[in-house]
C-alpha cells in the first residue's frame, strides 16, 4: 500500500535463464558497472537495471545482464566502486553460485593515476598500480609510484 492508501502497482523484472545478477550494488552506481563491463555493446543480451530500489540494509541498485559471465579483473572494478555487491551466477533460473566481492590488496592496471607527473601516465611501459584500504567506510587506494591517494569517485579513474 501507498502513503495514500491507494495500492501500488507491483513492477517485476523477468528471471534470467543463463547469466549474472550483480546485487547490492551501492545505490547511484549501477551506471558505472555497466560501464566497467562495457555495456551496452553488440553482443550484450538482454540487460535489467534497477536503480535506488528499497533493501532491508536501505537503498541499493541491482544489474541483470543474460547470457554473460563476469571474469575476475570485472569483479575487482565493481569491488573498488561498491565493495559489498553480490555476485550471483544463473543456470537454468536458478541461482548456482552466489559470492560476495573482495576487495583485492593491489589493483595493477585497473586504476588511472590523478598525479599527472606520476610515471605510470607517462610513456614508460610501466602500468598503474595501487594499494587498497578502506577507512572503514570507504576505499582509499594508495599509488604504489608517486603516493597520490584516490578515495572519491573511483569509478572515474577505472582504466
Amino acid at each position: 500500500m501507498s502513503i495514500d492508501d491507494k495500492p501500488v502497482p507491483e513492477i517485476r523484472v523477468h528471471p534470467i535463464r543463463n547469466g549474472t545478477v550483480i546485487d547490492h550494488i551501492t545505490a547511484g552506481q549501477a551506471l558505472k558497472v555497466l560501464n566497467i563491463l562495457n555495456i551496452p555493446n553488440p553482443s550484450s543480451g538482454v540487460i535489467s537495471i534497477i536503480i535506488n530500489a528499497p533493501s532491508v540494509h536501505g537503498i541499493k541498485d541491482v544489474v541483470k545482464i543474460e547470457g554473460r559471465e563476469l571474469n575476475l579483473e570485472e569483479v575487482d572494478k565493481i569491488s573498488l566502486i561498491s565493495p559489498k555487491a553480490t555476485i550471483n551466477i544463473i543456470r537454468d533460473f536458478v541461482v548456482s553460485e552466489k559470492t560476495h566481492v573482495h576487495i583485492p590488496e593491489v589493483v595493477d592496471g585497473v586504476v588511472k593515476c590523478i598525479n599527472p607527473n606520476c610515471i605510470s601516465n607517462s610513456n614508460e611501459p610501466v602500468s598503474s598500480k595501487f594499494t587498497v584500504s578502506t577507512d572503514g567506510h570507504k576505499i582509499i587506494l594508495r599509488c604504489l609510484y608517486c603516493e597520490r591517494i584516490i578515495s572519491e569517485d573511483i569509478g572515474d579513474h577505472l582504466l
